[in-house]
């Protein structure tokens, strides 16, 4: 019998190779269905593994985080078209989203747009010249502006994610949410963190969970594991 598959879980294939990275999703098999890449594995074959998990019935979330003027994005991304990636990430810059969501033309490939990265405190955007004002404000408002600009979601913490799903532009949109810990574990170099059942409960569409996954000594375990703490008791 396959094991349930629950689509709101994306593994983040985060690891040293590519060999490596195809190996975890064999290992889990059906339980989980979209995986993201990410730059890492760019250089080293990423490209083919997207394939590979393609013909193997996967989705994909190709997390390059596009960042550039108008005309390379748009060029990229149709240069990028050929993949049939089903999510795609970008920064949330205006000029970015609109130029992505226009590039991507009448493919399936959502524009994710990345408000805040999950790696930054508020000390962090300060150091960077962000205006002033508490992180989740600022997050809704980059959300705000890139439903705006054509993003078919955004990428953003758990901790923000009641304050965006609230937004009426945010109506049939997307949210993606990366910052998945449990209490008390390791939250590695993530800042804004809560649970998979926080995330859900505030709204999330989907979550992204890599190294609590391919650390562990047993990665389907620990995906059993994050399906059940994504559903109430």
């Amino acid at each position: 019998m396959k094991a349930s598959n629950d689509e709101r879980l994306i593994v983040a294939l985060d690891l040293p190779t590519t060999k490596l990275a195809k190996k975890l999703s064999l290992d889990l098999g059906d339980s989980i269905s979209i995986y993201k890449i990410g730059l890492a594995l760019v250089p080293v074959g990423g490209f083919k593994l997207v394939e590979s998990l393609k013909q193997a019935g996967k989705k994909v979330f190709l997390d390059l985080k596009l960042f550039d003027i108008g005309n390379t994005i748009e060029n990229t991304i149709k240069n990028l078209r050929f993949l049939d990636v089903d999510f795609l990430t970008v920064h949330g810059d205006p000029q970015v989203v609109r130029s992505a969501s226009q590039a991507r033309g009448n493919s399936n490939m959502k524009i994710l747009a990345v408000t805040l990265l999950t790696s930054l405190d508020r000390q962090d955007l300060t150091d960077s010249l962000i205006i002033s004002g508490s992180i989740s404000d600022l997050v809704a408002r980059r959300a705000k502006n890139a439903f705006l600009a054509g993003a078919d979601g955004v990428i953003a913490s758990p901790n923000e994610v009641k304050k965006i799903r609230a937004l009426k532009e945010a109506a049939g949109k997307l949210i993606v949410t990366p910052g998945i810990r449990f209490t008390g574990g390791p939250v590695d170099d993530q800042k804004r963190t809560s649970d998979p059942l926080v995330a859900f409960e505030n709204g999330a569409d989907f979550i992204v969970v890599g190294r609590p996954i391919y650390s562990s000594k047993n990665p389907l375990r620990e995906v059993k594991k994050i399906h059940s703490a994504s559903k109430r008791e």
